[in-house]
């Protein structure tokens, strides 16, 4: 794990103290060059899934030189940086709008946060003190799909929330709506929805949990962290878009509390940044942290917080007013556009049909297809298509594979594809020679077979934890 992580170019010095002087600025450009330059996953030729949300490079110069103007701003003194208070102010409208069909509520509200994990655990940490404050919680709970994102797992332990996962069952994937019901007790303070969930892009039944809602007057967090502007701007780009004729997945299901969503994902904004919504300003103030009698003098904080880059906030504002409404609708286009290729030619090529099908009925970036032939391992699949330079994302329960489709991918979506029916062939005709052989199958020994077992069946999750906690040690590894 070391050697593929903890990469170092052929010339590389350990820089493991401070120089005596300081580096001139040649110098120091040319060492970030080398690093940039170290050897990676080519995201540039649409190898990877997801991870690098490129708008492209007429964007990204004007993005730097937004940040560059603001490099040293900080909007907890509005005073000072009154320019960052206001595009700050102005992201948070803007996303209010596109969130809601350009419909949104008139005390709408919301944060920047500096991505989705903050998001949630900030709509879970308004869902826990709006409860308390309301109704006297101190035992709280909260219900989410098993599909939903891991930050909300971090927000109940951070904040000992108990958690209620709900079953996602085939064919639809989506959250069971009777299973949430029957969780729902006195101490629930928050449910949740996906739109769509990372592992499979499958948007939740969001009406329906909203009725839920409404009916028990508990908070519904939809996270769209991922879904972000592709699936604000599905219907106007000539996709169908969520449940549009039952009202939408957004506020205007009157259950809907709150939204996060990722502008750093398919708004194309710099990496850092996230916007939390809520239906009204009463509840956004649940999340807020006030210390009006400290030494210091009174302290607020809308976030987790307390310093934050005004640089990027800066960044997310000059993105959206450069790309505009037109920029998102042909942005749409495109991503969506190329996941519905992939996901129709899987659908209906003679080889990929027969041996690996969809996952559920994805409607925007993100397509998971899963192994329906029992002689071929899916991680098997995972593991031919990395060795090619494909850097999608393994999944487990049930075994799985996805692509999330972004600006570069979408571009590069027939190679994909003539990689991938290439793999399964080459892995039909190794079965077949073993078959002529008289040879047992071979134990899939990958790493995405080590990680999750053969078939998604894992021995010992405190294996994978350790692994995982070897990962993280390894990110920090000179």
């Amino acid at each position: 794990m070391a050697q593929k992580l903890a990469i170092q170019g052929p010339d590389s010095k350990k820089n493991l103290s401070l120089p005596k002087e300081g580096w001139d600025f040649e110098k120091i450009e040319a060492e970030l060059e080398d690093l940039r330059n170290l050897d990676h996953t080519r995201w540039e030729d649409g190898r990877v899934s997801g991870a690098v949300y490129h708008g492209g490079n007429e964007l990204l110069e004007m993005q730097t030189k937004a940040i560059g103007k603001f490099s040293v701003s900080n909007p907890i003194h509005p005073d000072v940086f009154p320019g960052v208070r206001k595009m700050e102010a102005e992201i948070v409208a803007m996303a209010i709008q596109i969130l809601t069909a350009f419909n949104g509520p008139e005390d709408g509200a919301g944060v920047t946060t500096s991505g989705g994990t903050e998001s949630i655990i900030m709509a879970c940490l308004a869902a826990r003190e709006k409860a308390a404050a309301e109704r006297g919680i101190i035992s709280p709970e909260m219900i989410i799909p098993s599909t939903a994102h891991a930050a909300f797992h971090k927000a109940a332990k951070y904040f000992k929330i108990k958690l209620h996962l709900v079953s996602c069952p085939a064919p639809e994937y989506q959250a069971s709506v009777p299973e949430i019901r029957r969780l729902i007790n006195r101490n629930t303070v928050l449910l949740a929805a996906s739109a769509p969930n990372y592992p499979h892009g499958i948007i939740d039944d969001i009406p329906e949990i909203s009725r839920l809602a409404t009916e028990y007057g508990i908070p519904l967090h939809v996270d769209c962290c991922l879904g972000s502007l592709i699936v604000a701007f599905l219907k106007k780009s000539g996709f169908p878009s969520p449940y549009e004729k039952e009202g939408g997945f957004d506020f205007r299901q009157p259950g809907v509390t709150s939204i996060s969503v990722d502008t750093h994902k398919y708004a194309f904004a710099p990496k850092g940044s996230s916007v939390l919504l809520y239906r009204n300003r009463s509840y956004r103030n649940y999340q807020y942290f006030l210390f009006p009698d400290w030494s210091g003098g009174a302290y607020a904080s809308p976030s987790m917080a307390g310093s934050r880059p005004g640089s990027l906030i800066a960044g997310a504002w000059a993105t959206l007013m450069k790309m505009g409404e037109a920029g998102y609708i042909n942005s749409c286009r495109q991503i969506v556009g190329a996941a519905k290729k992939f996901e129709t030619t899987i659908l209906t090529d003679p080889v990929l049909k027969s041996h690996i099908g969809i996952i559920g009925h994805p409607l925007a970036s993100v397509i998971a297809f899963t192994s329906k032939n029992g002689e071929i391992e899916t991680y098997d699949i995972a593991d031919a298509m990395d060795a090619r330079g494909w850097h999608l994302n393994a999944l487990q329960s049930p075994p799985a594979i996805h692509c999330a489709f972004t600006m570069p991918t979408a571009k590069a979506v027939d190679d994909l594809l003539s990689d991938l029916i290439e793999v399964i062939t080459e892995i039909l005709l190794r079965i077949e020679e073993r078959k002529e052989k008289g040879e047992q199958s071979v134990r899939p020994s990958g790493k995405s077979a080590v990680l999750y077992g053969v078939g998604g069946s894992i021995a010992d999750m405190n294996a994978v934890s350790q692994f995982a906690e070897g990962f993280l040690d390894t990110l920090y590894k000179v």
